[in-house]
């Protein structure tokens, strides 16, 4: 090798440790602005009692709770809360964490988010391009090589516009076969990722990039290994460094954790009173896979709507209806279901989710500040029925309603 040669790699390692490190500078920076931001949203006593008085709450509070025991009746089984302008106006448990156990559930007792765990993989993606670690128009194969379809651009999977087909479904028993010989029985993101690799795209057609909106999980289980290999971390960890730690979310784990304080007031799913075994799926995460409480998820909801997460600019390229080949009411931006008015302007912002037994809604309305969130561990499809708490909130009648959450992991 000529000298010359050799300085050259030197300055370029140089550069790359250069730019890593003062990437790393801005989302600890991030962490710390959004740690101050989190803390200026809690509420003071004189605050919260001027503004109980102001939004009516004791009113709204009899008939939410009527609402939500009418819900129990008809078999709802789960954590429920309610909040405006700051406000926490009911937050309850209902049921059992463990029919067979009998054990009720209490508020701090933690759900698996299903596909609403599509949220937080796509902010800690927005996070690390706002840092420059990504990039938005980056392929794939940028950071996953061996990845097979090419094309694919990194706003296409927050969008869900790649084609790719979902994971769950495209590929045959074989292949689950042969990789259960060699590996842990339970895939998680590297198999799935393997497998693609091994899989001849022509055998397997995807639709073009870009083409149109079509819902796959395939989508966030590669944004969740585009962050591991962009940040040196595993999910979790960037989860947690980055978003739960300095938002306070210390009850939010991912199923992936080896750390036993996931275990902690963790529920179990369940169809009708059947107990749901591990899935062959749960180690997947990034479409699902996050483990959450109602509480934390409020902690979310105040990031979220006070802009602690993200420059404004960046935050609203995620609230930017994306799915556009059809008008109508629901469209879908980056990780976040919205609720569209007729100027196409996000009204509500949502996401649902569903799998084995659990299903989740966590609705909020940017313009009138509250949030409705329900966290289930029986199916029920009550949880995705919140007009009448909408008009509750409003004080008027609402036509809203979210995807039913069918489509959802």
């Amino acid at each position: 090798m000529k000298i010359s040669e050799f300085w050259a790699g030197v300055v370029a390692i140089v550069v790359v440790l250069g730019c890593e490190s003062t990437a790393q500078k801005k989302l600890d920076r991030s962490a710390n602005a959004m740690r101050n931001c989190a803390q200026e949203q809690v509420l003071s006593p004189q605050q919260e009692t001027a503004l109980r008085q102001e939004i009516d709450a004791d009113e709204k509070i009899q008939k939410i709770d009527a609402l939500i025991r009418a819900k129990v009746r008809a078999g709802f089984n789960g954590n429920v809360l309610v909040a405006q302008r700051g406000v926490v106006l009911y937050k309850k448990a209902f049921g059992y964490a463990h029919f067979e156990k009998k054990d009720s559930l209490r508020e701090n007792s933690k759900f698996q988010l299903a596909s609403l765990s599509k949220t937080f993989t796509a902010v800690a993606t927005l996070k690390l391009i706002e840092a420059g670690k990504v990039k938005l128009t980056d392929s794939v194969q940028r950071f996953i090589p061996d990845f097979p379809y090419h094309g694919i651009m990194v706003s296409d999977l927050l969008s869900h516009r790649s084609g790719l087909p979902n994971y769950a479904y495209a590929f045959d028993d074989s292949m689950k076969v042969n990789f259960y010989k060699r590996e842990k029985p339970y895939p998680d993101n590297a198999t799935i990722l393997r497998w693609f690799a091994t899989v001849n795209p022509r055998i397997r057609p995807y639709n073009v990039p870009g083409r149109h909106f079509s819902y796959s999980n395939t989508n966030y289980m590669v944004l969740a290994a585009i962050i591991e290999r962009a940040s040196g971390m595993t999910y979790e960890q960037f989860l947690r460094r980055n978003i739960f730690d300095p938002l306070g979310m210390h009850d939010t784990w991912v199923a992936s954790t080896r750390n036993d304080s996931i275990n902690m007031n963790r529920t179990a799913g369940y169809q009708w009173n059947r107990r749901l075994p591990k899935d062959y799926y749960d180690d997947v995460v990034g479409d699902k896979g996050i483990y959450s409480t109602v509480g934390d998820l409020f902690k979310w909801y105040r990031a979220l709507n006070g802009d602690c997460l993200l420059r404004k600019t960046l935050l609203a390229e995620a609230f930017l209806p994306r799915s556009f080949e059809r008008k109508g009411t629901r469209n879908y931006g980056y990780g976040f279901r919205m609720h569209v008015n007729n100027q196409n302007q996000p009204e509500y912002i949502y996401h649902t989710g569903w799998w084995k037994g659990y299903n989740s809604i966590f609705w909020f309305s940017p313009k009138d500040d509250f949030v409705i969130i329900l966290l289930g561990n029986r199916y029920n499809k009550g949880v995705y029925q919140i007009k009448e708490l909408l008009e509750i909130l409003h004080g008027h009648p609402s036509q809203a309603e979210p995807e039913t959450g069918e489509v959802d992991v």
